[in-house]
């Protein structure tokens, strides 16, 4: 099993667990209810359940609450995990927009690390925050964030992204030692795809491989661009690629959907997830014919 987990903006929604797949127009359904795919948890389960459509990978556990900042929302996803996960036979985690709470997180990795065969573990957004705060980032298998998001993993002393130092300026062109950094703190997982005008996956702290093209300028106007990352390297891990390969082929893949999807400012992340598996066929068709 493949479970997906993760907070939307939507004051009213308590919490819902099931199957996901998609519902068409930049929507997702998780059972019978339907979900807005247009940025964050939302566009990262729909990529998601795009590859999964593809390979017939079955529908993966989707588990959402409402979350507008205040962090209910937030504690009833970890108490939720923490009283399913033992039973559920999970082979890939992935964790999106859940608001930070240290003895919430540290409670959910508890019942993880007694799991007889823990799952794969995938961190985007607030966990990867969770996870450096409480000393454990080095347990997880994938981190994916962006310049801004690799810069606290760097700093040492911040305990939150708001007290960052120094690094958020000139990030760019300080993303290589930004990743030596968070490395040397021992505030990454093993597996880094920080996401920016150049896509860099790493290892251990070795940058396996760089990805810039295509270069869509456009994109940068449009939320859920970096989501839709996390929720491919998922499903394709959980379809039996390496971790490297799947960070290296989401990289590619989501520049590659962008540019198939002819974006303009206007164009919504659903626009450019319809475009993820005819992106996907043609660079494995690429990489075949090389």
């Amino acid at each position: 099993m493949m479970l997906l987990a993760g907070t939307l903006p939507i004051r009213s929604l308590k919490l819902k667990a099931g199957p996901g797949r998609l519902a068409g127009d930049g929507k997702f359904m998780i059972g019978e209810e339907t979900f807005p795919a247009n940025r964050g948890t939302g566009a990262m389960m729909a990529a998601c359940l795009s590859i999964c459509e593809k390979y017939g990978l079955g529908e993966p556990h989707c588990v959402v609450s409402g979350d507008i900042g205040k962090g209910d929302g937030s504690i009833l996803l970890y108490n939720y995990l923490k009283e399913k996960l033992p039973g559920m036979g999970v082979k890939v985690m992935t964790f999106h927009y859940i608001m930070p709470n240290l003895p919430c997180h540290n409670m959910v990795i508890k019942v993880i690390k007694a799991m007889k065969k823990p799952p794969i573990l995938i961190a985007d957004a607030g966990f990867m925050y969770v996870a450096k705060m409480s000393g454990v980032a080095r347990y997880y298998d994938v981190f994916t964030p962006d310049l801004g998001e690799l810069a606290f993993l760097a700093d040492r002393e911040a305990p939150h992204p708001f007290y960052t130092r120094g690094f958020i300026f000139h990030m760019e062109d300080r993303a290589k030692e930004l990743i030596k950094l968070a490395y040397e703190h021992e505030n990454s997982a093993k597996f880094l795809l920080v996401k920016g005008e150049k896509d860099y996956i790493c290892k251990d702290g070795e940058i396996l491989e760089e990805v810039k093209d295509p270069d869509i300028p456009e994109l940068e106007a449009i939320g859920g661009t970096g989501d839709t990352i996390t929720g491919m390297i998922a499903a394709l891990i959980y379809k039996g690629i390496s971790e490297q390969e799947a960070l290296i082929l989401s990289a590619r893949t989501n520049r590659l959907a962008g540019k198939l999807a002819k974006p303009t400012p206007a164009t919504q992340i659903g626009e450019i997830i319809e475009k993820i598996p005819q992106a996907l066929e043609e660079i494995l068709e690429g990489n075949n014919n090389e």
